[in-house]
């Protein structure tokens, strides 16, 4: 898988993760579950250079 693929990859799973967050109760083990992976996308994205702004909907 080539770089840009990955990048892809999870762009796509940080929008995907957000929609599920949005329609969960905050106080579920789940939304806590998918916080944590939203995080580790985040940041892995911040670090891959892209710029979040207009992706990121949760803003947590």
């Amino acid at each position: 898988m080539t770089e840009k693929e990955m990048l892809q990859r999870n762009i796509e799973e940080f929008s995907r993760l957000q929609d599920y967050m949005v329609d969960c109760d905050k106080a579920s083990g789940a939304y806590k579950k998918m916080k944590r992976r939203y995080i580790e996308l985040k940041v892995i994205l911040t670090a891959s250079g892209v710029n979040l702004t207009e992706l990121d909907i949760i803003k947590e």
